[in-house]
């Protein structure tokens, strides 16, 4: 298991107003690593056109929790986009998992799935296909832009809130209404 102890590892990413590019519109992104070569992430709040039983069936991997084949599988970004990526709060030694924070971890390997499937996996835990990342430097330049807002990551925001209300509810965290934000931005 990885240390990510990086600058903005934990860290939500809240998409400004003005932020038009469509694959962050409105995004929520966990950053899970970030150091001077740059940074990764997942988008927690965009729906993918899968289904975690769909996903599963994909890799012939039979189900034993009806709850998980209907479960939304997110739209993690737009890197890799084929690979999957679980967000969970097991700190089992899965074959290819980083620390994010404490109780936070991100899993890359087929055995987390095998093991959800199975009905042994994490008892929180978000899949998503794809991920964002921010070449060395880029992530610093976008934040000095005001195009992201940032705020402490929290299991609720990633496991339990409706994927619809995380946008708003990150800007809460930190006391924004992200309703009343202006599309635009300027430096002064």
């Amino acid at each position: 298991m990885q240390d990510a102890a990086t600058p903005l590892a934990n860290q939500l990413l809240i998409a400004s107003p003005a932020l038009s590019d469509p694959n962050f519109a409105r995004s929520v992104t966990l950053i899970c690593q970030h150091d001077d070569d740059g940074a990764m992430g997942v988008v927690v709040n965009r729906a993918s056109e899968y289904t975690l039983g769909e996903v599963l069936r994909q890799m012939n991997l039979a189900s034993q929790d009806p709850r998980l084949d209907g479960q939304v599988v997110l739209a993690g970004g737009p890197v890799h986009p084929e690979r999957g990526f679980v967000l969970h709060d097991s700190a089992h030694a899965w074959e290819s998992t980083l620390e994010v924070a404490d109780g936070l971890f991100l899993t890359t390997s087929r055995d987390i799935l095998e093991a959800m499937a199975a009905g042994e996996g994490p008892a929180h835990a978000v899949v998503a296909l794809g991920c964002a990342g921010w070449g060395a430097g880029q992530l610093e330049y976008e934040l000095g832009e005001n195009s992201w807002l940032t705020a402490p990551a929290d299991a609720e925001l990633l496991f339990t809130l409706p994927l619809e209300q995380r946008w708003q509810a990150a800007g809460q965290r930190i006391g924004v209404d992200m309703t009343r934000l202006t599309d635009y931005s300027g430096h002064a």
